[in-house]
């Protein structure tokens, strides 16, 4: 068995199966309010899975907290 190169910090607790809004509150608050980290977190996530719904729904969180963090960045 090949050894996974892919090793996630810690477990969220997002699921491909919740509404956008809970992913998107669950993830926010596993990564203590940070848009970036929970945005790099994802993004991550969406590059490495071989599922295609968790790919998606992972870039689209990602992207909105790409989205959220320059709007409060500035």
């Amino acid at each position: 068995m090949s050894e996974k190169w892919f090793k996630p910090g810690k477990s969220s607790g997002w699921k491909k199966e919740y509404p956008a809004g809970k992913r998107r509150r669950i993830e926010l608050k596993a990564n203590k309010g940070d848009y970036l980290k929970a945005a790099r977190a994802k993004m991550s996530l969406a590059n490495v899975t071989q599922d295609e719904e968790t790919e998606k729904k992972a870039r689209a969180d990602a992207l909105y907290f790409y989205k959220e963090y320059k709007k409060r960045k500035n």
